[in-house]
C-alpha cells in the first residue's frame, strides 16, 4: 500500500522485532516476495521509511523537565530493539528534544515551506540532470564516481568510520545523503562540510 509512497511507523520499537526485519529486504531491493508451500509472490514494495520513537521507554529522556527516571539499562534495552542491520538501511536519524514552554510562544524564524519546496525541486532536477536517477537509487559504482569528495572530506569520513564502526552500507549511505546536501546547496562538488552534516545525521549509531 505504500508503494511510490511513504510507510510511515510510529513507536517504531513497540513493532515486533521479526517484523521490523522483515523490512530489510524490500528496503533494500524494492521488492516483497511472499513464498506459501509451492507458491511464490513478489510484489513491488519502493516506499520511503520514515520512523518515529520516543527516546526512552517513558518518553522524557533529555526533557528539559528532567522528570526521565529510565534507567541506563531500560534505555539501552528500549533502543536495542531496533536492530543494527535495520539502522544501517535508515541514511537519517535525528533526534527532536521537547520544545521549552517559553519557545512554543515565539514565532519559528526558519525557512518556510513554500520555499523549502523549490528549493527540493530543483535539487532533485539536478539530480535527474546528472545521473537521470534519485541519489537514493544509485548503485555503490555510481556513487563512487559521483559521490567523491575533497580530501578532507574523505580524511573526515575515514574517522566517522573508525569511530562510529560504520558498516559499507552506512558508508555509501553517508556518500549518498552527502551528495543530496551538496545538491540543495546548488553545488558540483561534495566538500567537508557536507560530509560533516550527513554523518550528523547518523545519531543512533554513535
Amino acid at each position: 500500500m505504500a508503494l511510490h509512497g511513504v510507510l510511515f511507523l510510529d513507536e517504531l520499537p513497540e513493532f515486533e522485532r521479526s517484523v521490523l526485519e522483515v523490512l530489510r529486504e524490500p528496503m533494500e531491493s524494492g521488492r516483497i516476495t511472499i513464498s506459501r508451500a509451492a507458491k511464490r509472490a513478489d510484489f513491488p514494495a519502493q516506499f520511503q521509511l520514515i520512523a518515529a520513537m520516543n527516546p526512552c521507554p517513558c518518553g522524557y529522556l533529555g526533557h528539559y523537565s528532567g522528570k526521565c527516571r529510565c534507567t541506563p539499562d531500560q534505555v539501552a534495552r528500549y533502543r536495542n530493539k531496533i536492530s543494527g542491520p535495520l539502522l544501517d538501511r535508515i541514511d537519517i536519524q535525528i533526534e527532536v528534544p521537547a520544545v521549552a514552554q517559553d519557545d512554543l510562544l515565539n514565532r519559528a524564524d526558519g525557512e518556510n515551506s513554500v520555499d523549502l519546496q523549490a528549493r527540493v525541486e530543483i535539487a532533485r532536477q539536478r539530480q535527474l540532470a546528472r545521473q537521470d536517477k534519485a541519489n537514493a537509487l544509485l548503485s555503490v559504482t555510481e556513487i563512487d564516481a559521483l559521490c567523491a569528495p575533497d580530501a578532507q572530506g574523505i580524511a573526515l569520513l575515514q574517522q566517522a568510520i573508525s569511530r562510529l564502526n560504520l558498516s559499507a552500507r552506512a558508508y555509501h549511505r553517508v556518500l549518498k545523503v552527502a551528495r543530496s546536501i551538496a545538491d540543495l546547496e546548488g553545488v558540483d562538488n561534495i566538500a567537508t562540510k557536507h560530509i560533516a552534516e550527513a554523518v550528523q545525521y547518523r545519531r543512533m549509531d554513535r
